[in-house]
């Protein structure tokens, strides 16, 4: 080896190996595409809409039921004339506004963060003790599966428990010569109201359908999830769904509407309406802008039948119709009777 050669070899081995290049990152993936933001002009019409139905609907409501309207407050006036002369004052109405104020609050601060932060839990270590838990109902729970359907259960619970047991327990204390069935729960003369719960219907029901055509109102309905897994997860999730409407109807059309119905006469029906409207905030516009008509409408329907099961048929037929229809046009309807679940529900992940 000559003198250059052993040169360029020493200085080769002194000369560090290039290190290699670092391997370039994958590329992140591209972000789910944002629905478009609707012009000025569309959102306008939107918010429009139901104005521009309401010029035309609560004249027909006003047409139909002012002759109700005028017999309530002929009622009332002859009750409040009766009040003046005996010296008394009628406590209900103030009774009625605070136990309302108090049963939205504590329906509102108590449903699904009160769930989360307490029966979740519980629920949970159930689930993990089987057969060990409270009377064994750990070993029929499963969070993984049916944790929506336990949570929309305790917000129906709450429901009913607010709507029913709650008033009418704290009036028949106050009152406790007030009937609880004159609060519109007597069923003599049902049938012969069908005709009106048939003409409701047709008037409501293609104004579901417009309803359904909008797009947040697949992404809303139904409540429950998992419905469209097995006939068996639709049908109770709709017997609990009933159960809060047949609640709801008791609270807003038998029980207000009939408690206030002497000292308010016919503006009972629009006070009414307030709070009922309220309790829709967080829904599809369109629907919250029709719980206005409706409030009226079915409130001057029970005050005219002096029953709640009108109103409640009309309600509930619409409800199960909107879930119906949210499914049916994802093409979600299900296809089985029962889930396809393990043989082995209870599992330390299930939750």
């Amino acid at each position: 080896m000559n003198t250059a050669s052993l040169v360029l070899a020493v200085i080769a081995q002194a000369i560090p190996a290039p290190l290699p290049l670092p391997a370039q990152a994958a590329a992140p993936p591209p972000p789910p595409p944002q629905p478009p933001v609707p012009s000025m002009t569309t959102t306008l019409l939107h918010m429009a809409v139901p104005l521009v139905l309401f010029a035309f609907v609560v004249p027909l409501v006003y047409y139909f039921f002012r002759k109700t309207w005028r017999e309530l407050d002929v009622e009332a006036l002859e009750h409040k004339r009766a009040l003046l002369a005996s010296g008394e004052y009628d406590r209900r109405p103030l009774a009625l506004f605070v136990l309302t104020s108090i049963i939205l609050t504590l329906q509102y601060y108590y449903d699904s963060d009160f769930f989360q932060m307490m029966l979740r839990p519980m629920l949970r270590d159930w689930e993990l003790a089987g057969a060990d838990s409270p009377l064994g109902l750990g070993q029929y729970v499963s969070m993984k599966h049916y944790g929506d359907l336990y949570r929309l259960a305790w917000w129906a619970i709450t429901r009913i428990l607010g709507y029913t047991v709650i008033p009418f327990t704290v009036w028949k204390i106050l009152f406790p010569k007030d009937s609880l069935l004159d609060m519109g729960l007597r069923v003599r003369g049902l049938l012969s109201h069908a005709w009106i719960y048939i003409v409701c219907l047709a008037v409501v029901v293609p104004a579901v359908f417009i309803v359904a055509s909008q797009p947040d109102f697949g992404n809303y309905y139904p409540f429950y999830k998992k419905s469209s897994r097995s006939w068996f997860d639709f049908l109770v999730w709709e017997s609990l769904y009933v159960a809060q409407f047949l609640g709801l109807e008791i609270f807003f059309r038998g029980f207000w509407l009939n408690t206030l119905r002497k000292s308010m006469g016919s503006t009972a029906i629009f006070a009414m309406t307030v709070p009922y409207c309220m309790i829709h905030f967080g829904k599809p516009y369109f629907e919250t802008c029709g719980a206005v008509i409706a409030g009226i409408a079915l409130g001057s329907l029970s005050m005219r039948t002096k029953s709640i099961y009108s109103g409640f048929m009309v309600h509930v037929t619409i409800a199960l119709l909107m879930d119906t229809l949210a499914l049916a046009l994802k093409d979600a309807l299900p296809t089985l009777w029962y889930p396809m679940l393990p043989k082995t529900l209870i599992s330390p992940l299930g939750f």
